[in-house]
């Protein structure tokens, strides 16, 4: 049987440290990427439920750490970029999930041009962190209440940051989370999955969130947030919400 190119890509980008040179551990002692495996068979789930062929790719880190202005998993983010530019061309969309160091590093990259959206699970935002690149992009960054190892707050401060520098963006927040994701996983995993899905246009987001990617730039960062359970109900399942023009691959 031939295989059909892919219509679409998902890049996985698992959390790191703040510093740290040496490689990252191999198979399931790198207990970061080890944590993103749940989202990684979600997603090719999801996609073969859909009939779709969307490419899902774990992002290898030569460094375990951000390190600095050496920025070493924003520039590790790139090269995957590349190479699936290279592999599939100039059209094929693409979506970036990170989590915390891995989060920031996909914000920081999606001025790609192959990148349509960035989904950030418990994102390391630091305050001074650019947002011009994420101009055109759909930006959706999904933190615990209890995160005490980065904050929710510069999360949602960045959703206003970017939304004011063109970015179409919202966060939701899981009560009684956890950084690791451990605490209420199933939730975690069905939001992830239906945000990346909605973002490549395989799925339909959930309504509320279509609404909040549609605000203005000058709405306020609190009229883009939302709570998983108050807003998007148990299921985190999709609804109606604005045309694929406005939140799927259109750009």
């Amino acid at each position: 049987m031939v295989q059909r190119p892919p219509s679409a890509a998902v890049l996985v980008l698992h959390g790191g440290r703040e510093t740290g040179t040496e490689p990252p551990p191999r198979g399931l002692l790198n207990l970061p990427g080890t944590r993103m495996r749940p989202f990684v068979r979600a997603l090719g789930r999801a996609a073969r439920a859909a009939g779709e062929e969307v490419l899902v790719r774990e992002v290898r880190y030569g460094h375990r750490g951000w390190n600095g202005a050496r920025a070493d998993p924003f520039h590790d983010a790139v090269a995957a970029l590349d190479a699936l530019r290279e592999q599939a061309g100039d059209e094929l969309p693409v979506v970036l999930l990170g989590h915390s160091m891995g989060a920031r590093a996909a914000l920081r990259a999606a001025g790609h041009p192959l990148v349509r959206g960035v989904v950030g699970l418990a994102p390391w935002c630091p305050p001074g962190d650019p947002v011009t690149q994420l101009a055109g992009r759909a930006v959706v960054l999904v933190h615990s209440d209890r995160d005490r190892l980065t904050s929710p707050q510069a999360s949602r401060s960045l959703t206003a940051r970017a939304r004011r520098a063109g970015a179409r963006t919202c966060m939701i927040t899981v009560r009684g989370g956890d950084h690791a994701m451990i605490r209420r996983a199933p939730a975690w995993h069905r939001v992830t999955t239906a945000l990346v899905m909605g973002l490549l246009g395989s799925g339909s987001l959930p309504g509320p969130v279509g609404t909040a990617l549609a605000l203005p730039a000058t709405a306020e960062a609190t009229e883009g947030a939302l709570d998983l359970d108050l807003d998007l109900g148990p299921g985190a399942g999709p609804g109606p919400g604005p045309s694929r023009g406005r939140t799927g691959l259109a750009r």
